[in-house]
C-alpha cells in the first residue's frame, strides 16, 4: 500500500472553481481500480493550501490514474488556480520505532 500527499497552494479568488473541479475528479478517481481512498482537505491555518490525501493498493495503480481523462480535465483547471507549484509526496506506511 502507498499514500500520496499532494499539497497545492491556490489563488484565493479561484477557490470555488478549484473545489468544483476537484470534486468531480475525486468522484471519478474513487472508482479507479486500486484506489482505496482519495480525499481533499483544506489547511486550518492557510485557506490557500489544499491537500489531497490518497491511498492506493500499490504504485502500479497510479500509472493509469495519472493519464485518466478526469485527471487531465482537473489538471487544466488546477494549473490556472495554483499560486505555486504543487508538492507531491509518495509515502509508504512503514512503521518507525519511536520508543
Amino acid at each position: 500500500m502507498i499514500y500520496v500527499v499532494a499539497t497545492l497552494t491556490i489563488k484565493p479568488e479561484t477557490r470555488a472553481e478549484f473545489i468544483a473541479a476537484a470534486t468531480a475528479c475525486i468522484k471519478e478517481t474513487r472508482k479507479e481500480p486500486g484506489n482505496i481512498a482519495y480525499d481533499l482537505h483544506e489547511s486550518v491555518t492557510d485557506q490557500a493550501k489544499m491537500v489531497f490525501v490518497e491511498q492506493w493498493e500499490n504504485a502500479d495503480a497510479l500509472v493509469p490514474h495519472r493519464t485518466a481523462e478526469h485527471m487531465k480535465t482537473f489538471g487544466r483547471v488546477a494549473v490556472k488556480c495554483m499560486a505555486a507549484p504543487p508538492k507531491i509526496e509518495v509515502i509508504t506506511p512503514e512503521k518507525v520505532d519511536v520508543r
